[in-house]
C-alpha cells in the first residue's frame, strides 16, 4: 500500500484528504496538536481499511517531525507527503497595520518553516518512494491583496516559492502547490467570523482536486482546484 503523511488531520481539509486517501487504498501517518481529535480523525480513517499510525504534536518540533517520518517508515515507506497544517497568525484576521508580530512570527513558523522542516526530514524517503510527491496548501492569499489576509497571505507566498524551487531541486518528485479556494472550514470562520459561509464550497467539492493530482500525477506546479477540475 502506498503511504502518506497528513498534517493538520484532526478536523477540516486534512480530516477529509485523509478519508480520501484511504478509500482509495492508502496507508496514513496523521498529524495534529490535539491528540483527542487526531485519534477521532483517526479511527474514523481506520474505519475505511487503512492503516494509520496518529502522531500528535506541533510541527515546529523537529523532534515530532522525526517521529512523523519514523512512523511513515514503519508502514513501508513513504510516497506522499501532504503540509496541510497551518494557522492565522491572527483570528479574526487583521490589517497590517495592527497584526501582532508575535503572532506573524508563529505563521510563519508553523506555516512555512514546518513544511520545509519535515520536507527534509522525508527526502530521503521520498526519494525512494516510486512516486513520490510533496503537497503544499497554498491559498489564493497568496497571489491577491485581500484585504486583512496580509500576514497569512504572505506566508502562504512564501511557501510558494519554496515549493517552486523544490520542484527545480528535486526533478525526480512531484511538487504540487495547491490553492484550494474559499473552503467551509473552522479556519475560515475563525478569520472572518462576521462572514455568511452557507455559499462558500463544502470540503467534499474540494477533495477530489487532490486525490486526482495524485492520481494523474501532472507536471510539479501551483494549480487553483476550480480551474484544475474544469481542465
Amino acid at each position: 500500500m502506498p503511504v502518506a503523511i497528513v498534517t493538520g488531520a484532526s478536523r477540516g481539509l486534512g480530516r477529509a484528504l485523509a478519508a480520501g486517501l484511504a478509500a482509495r487504498g492508502w496507508d496514513l501517518v496523521l498529524d495534529a496538536r490535539r491528540a483527542d481529535g487526531l485519534e477521532e480523525s483517526a479511527e474514523a480513517v481506520r474505519a475505511l481499511g487503512a492503516r494509520v499510525v496518529a502522531v500528535p504534536g506541533d510541527v515546529t518540533d523537529p523532534a515530532h517531525r522525526t517521529d512523523l517520518v519514523a512512523a511513515a517508515r514503519g508502514l513501508g515507506g513513504l510516497d506522499l507527503l501532504v503540509n496541510n497544517a497551518a494557522v492565522l497568525g491572527a483570528e479574526p484576521l487583521v490589517p497590517l497595520a495592527g497584526h501582532a508580530l508575535d503572532g506573524f512570527r508563529t505563521a510563519l513558523e508553523v506555516n512555512v518553516v514546518a513544511p520545509l522542516g519535515l520536507v527534509q526530514e522525508a527526502l530521503p524517503l521520498l526519494r525512494g518512494a516510486r512516486a513520490g510527491a510533496v503537497v503544499n496548501l497554498s491559498s489564493d492569499a497568496a497571489a491577491e491583496p485581500y484585504r486583512t489576509w496580509g500576514g497569512y497571505g504572505a506566508t502562504k507566498a512564501a511557501l510558494d516559492q519554496l515549493s517552486a524551487v523544490l520542484a527545480v531541486e528535486e526533478p525526480g518528485l512531484r511538487v504540487w502547490w495547491v490553492d484550494p479556494g474559499s473552503m467551509r472550514t473552522d479556519m475560515l470562520a475563525a478569520a472572518e467570523p462576521a462572514e455568511d459561509l452557507s455559499g462558500t464550497p463544502a470540503l467534499a467539492e474540494v477533495v477530489p482536486v487532490f486525490l486526482r493530482l495524485v492520481e494523474e500525477r501532472p507536471a510539479s506546479g501551483r494549480y487553483a482546484a476550480a480551474a484544475f477540475l474544469e481542465a
